[in-house]
């Protein structure tokens, strides 16, 4: 089973992007060098658009030295971030693992902490710190043909210039692991690897997906196992697998809230490859739509201390336009703040904060809400001829906050 994102045409179809018997394999076996950063300059204030002047400082790239890079998450401490990319002699994504200077942020020297082989993806720390989750193919049993077939048909497209269609293959040898982690010392120089891969999921089919409960406790993932892509929730130590939706298409990429009441994820459930953002109570009840229309919204996201709701979204509505990927915030009311008889969870329209003519898509707040990092193309000419890296920015919050709608009765369409 796959999946299909065609930045050319802008066509999407657009889902998991760019995690008993325990698996140990020692970490040092795949050390590899650390991929060297290159420094970035940031966007120049005056490049940025009247709309995002109002809510962003001008970004700046953090990650460098590799072909691709995306979806990245920042570690409780803000000290640290992970992620994947394509290295430049490898066909398929790795986790990485890099320091962050949240004060004057940059691209530094990124570890490599997934096996160095198979598809990887779905990167996301532990809330202590210690191991770092992610989803990975390695174990693979044909993971040399695999790796063969991939490589041919790079060269194969190299050779006739021909740019395919982006495309996320739901391998159903991808299982969710965790690899320990030493904190980042005193002087910020980043986490070294330690101890081994521990696996956490043992079904047939793809798992992946995946990330911690605020506490720790808990993992949330999403598996094909019954033959449909669902969320599933299971104990950090992977016992007690626990399904959470079960309706036909696609559910995926959630998150917990701050408080770990509920769980924002993405369904193409009301309409196939037009994915839609939808919050359900922790427990699997309450299931809510929060944007429906025909568009793409995925990646949602928590504010850690606002009541905000990010995303990614597009317009398909017209056809003979090219829709444009941006990020979208929303101001929401759960539980206590609503008012009796309403429902426990309501989103209120929401408030574009990037409009360049490049994707800007996989949102991720820090810890403490001040800074935004997101996957974009804007280096290198910007626009589809650059290539996808993380960019930051700190936002305005007082600006996002005044420009935000209140809750009203209705859900979100946009």
């Amino acid at each position: 089973m796959n999946k299909t994102f065609n930045p050319s045409s802008w066509h999407a179809s657009w889902h998991a992007l760019f995690c008993g018997l325990t698996c140990l394999l020692p970490m040092t076996a795949f050390a590899t060098e650390p991929a060297q950063g290159i420094p970035a300059a940031g966007v120049p204030a005056d490049s940025l658009s009247p709309l995002e002047r109002r809510f962003l400082s001008p970004p700046v790239q953090v990650t460098s030295g590799m072909p691709k890079a995306g979806e990245g998450y920042f570690a409780a401490d803000a000290r640290r971030i992970c992620y994947q990319a394509v290295p430049a002699d490898y066909p398929f994504y790795q986790i990485f693992v890099q320091p962050f200077d949240s004060v004057s942020p940059r691209p530094a020297t990124p570890l490599r902490i997934s096996t160095g082989r198979g598809r990887t993806t779905c990167s996301w720390f532990s809330p202590d710190g210690t191991r770092l989750l992610f989803a990975s193919s390695h174990l693979d049993p044909q993971i040399d043909a695999t790796e063969s077939a991939a490589r041919a048909q790079a060269e194969e497209d190299r050779r006739t210039g021909r740019r395919r269609r982006y495309q996320w293959d739901f391998d159903p040898q991808t299982d969710i692991f965790t690899a320990g982690l030493e904190p980042a010392d005193v002087a910020g120089s980043g986490p070294r690897e330690v101890g081994g891969l521990v696996q956490l999921t043992h079904e047939p089919g793809y798992d992946a997906e995946c990330s911690y409960s605020p506490d720790g406790s808990q993992i949330l993932f999403v598996s094909d196992r019954d033959g449909d892509p669902d969320i599933y929730v299971m104990a950090a130590d992977g016992s007690n697998v626990r399904q959470l939706t079960n309706q036909p298409g696609y559910d995926g990429g959630p998150f917990f809230s701050p408080d770990g009441r509920f769980i924002a994820y993405r369904t193409d459930r009301l309409e196939k490859d037009l994915l839609q953002i939808h919050v359900m109570k922790a427990d699997g009840t309450e299931d809510r739509a929060i944007t429906r229309g025909n568009g793409v919204r995925w990646a949602p996201y928590w504010h850690p201390t606002k009541p905000w709701l990010i995303w990614t979204g597009a317009d398909h509505s017209d056809p003979t336009k090219r829709p444009n990927y941006d990020l979208w915030i929303a101001r929401y009311a759960a539980g206590d703040t609503i008012a009796a008889g309403g429902s426990d969870f309501r989103a209120g329209e929401p408030l574009r904060i990037t409009d360049h003519e490049g994707a800007d898509v996989l949102p991720a707040f820090s810890p403490d809400g001040s800074l935004l990092m997101w996957t974009a193309s804007r280096g290198d000419g910007g626009g589809r001829a650059a290539t996808s890296q993380l960019w930051v920015s700190r936002i305005d919050t007082a600006a996002i906050d005044a420009a935000l709608e209140p809750v009203g009765e209705r859900t979100t369409q946009r």
